[in-house]
């Protein structure tokens, strides 16, 4: 409760203006104008924040987005090129609960390309595991005919309420995006880019901490990232869940010595 007073307000002209609602999947979550990600020279509109967030005198860098509408697909990617990411982080499913909580936005099959304005994104490999699935895009732009690699990384484990039930592999899925990032911001979403975003990007500065044995306050985390995106993390479940998985981490760490 205390966080909740603590957020800085901020201008959201940019999202609400009339020409951009529609590129919004939820009316009531929208991008501060201060951090939001500009698209192409014209700084054009995308639902999306860059998030910094210091511990310890080290930063880590996101971009926290919703998951794309069939509208924005196209920005998306040319977000994805600007910024140079080489992982997105998908925290959902396409579709929960019969909701549609995010867009297909990539190719389907491995024999056909996804055909977008500026680019053509081409399936080369794919692995699902048991919580999460892994896919290697090659993301070629037609203008240039350069090529980007990127790995999507989608956690499938989190139910439609509450947070998942297996701690274990939330942890793994966190040390696996982390192992697999090479370039630019990690791109993370859910459905509206501000609950389970917010979760992964708490727990993974944690989890550098831990390693790096720098200490760490989760509340003065949460406050970062609400400062550059409003209501990140959205529930108290949520908010206790990052406890939750650091203490697990922990706790493995006291049994291993």
């Amino acid at each position: 409760m205390a966080l909740e007073y603590k957020n800085l307000p901020g201008e959201f002209t940019s999202g609400n203006e009339p020409r951009n609602r529609d590129k919004n999947r939820y009316r009531d979550v929208l991008p501060y104008d201060s951090t939001r990600v500009p698209l192409g020279e014209n700084k054009d509109y995308i639902n999306a924040s860059y998030i910094r967030i210091v511990n310890s005198g080290e930063e880590y860098f996101y971009i926290a987005t919703q998951g794309p509408l069939p509208a924005t697909t196209d920005d998306f990617w040319e977000m994805v090129l600007e910024n140079n990411s080489n992982v997105i982080v998908m925290i959902t499913r396409e579709i929960e609960g019969g909701i549609i909580k995010c867009h297909h936005y990539w190719p389907i099959s491995m024999k056909k390309p996804l055909e977008l304005k500026s680019c053509h994104i081409f399936l080369e490999n794919y692995q699902i595991l048991q919580y999460f699935i892994i896919r290697i895009f090659q993301v070629v732009r037609k203008s240039t005919e350069t090529r980007h690699s990127v790995k999507h990384l989608q956690f499938t484990d989190w139910p439609d309420h509450g947070t998942p039930a297996s701690v274990d592999a939330f942890i793994k899925y966190i040390r696996y995006v982390r192992k697999s990032h090479l370039t630019g911001p990690l791109v993370v979403h859910c459905s509206a880019g501000v609950g389970r975003t917010g979760v992964f990007l708490c727990v993974d500065v944690v989890f550098c901490a831990i390693e790096k044995n720098f200490s760490f306050s989760i509340s003065d985390i949460v406050a970062q990232m609400r400062e550059q995106r409003y209501g990140m993390i959205q529930t108290k479940e949520q908010y206790c869940f990052c406890y939750k998985i650091v203490l697990e981490v922990l706790q493995k760490l006291l049994t291993f010595h």
